[in-house]
């Protein structure tokens, strides 16, 4: 069993108050929890209404499975046109 850990750094330009923030973020994880099975959480940021932390686990019986769904997710990430990601770090376990 392999565990895959991400967490990403991101910037919601669109957002002007937490409100947004937490409006833009609480559609990401949805979608992310829906398409990917994952489980995903806003780690660290949370007073700051255009960045945010967010940290993310998955599991799979190989490694090349998980490294290959923690880059599809980055991807997604990516091309989501409300958010940028600014930096993120992955490690398998």
């Amino acid at each position: 069993m392999i565990i895959g850990i991400a967490k990403l750094i991101i910037f919601i330009s669109a957002s002007s108050n937490l409100k947004e923030k937490r409006m833009v973020l609480r559609s990401l994880k949805s979608k992310l929890r829906s398409n990917f099975n994952i489980s995903i959480i806003e780690l660290d940021d949370q007073d700051k209404w255009q960045k945010s932390t967010l940290a993310f686990a998955t599991i799979g019986k190989e490694k090349t499975t998980v490294n290959s769904s923690i880059s599809n997710i980055i991807n997604y990430v990516e091309q989501n046109k409300d958010i940028q990601l600014l930096d993120y770090e992955m490690e398998l376990i």
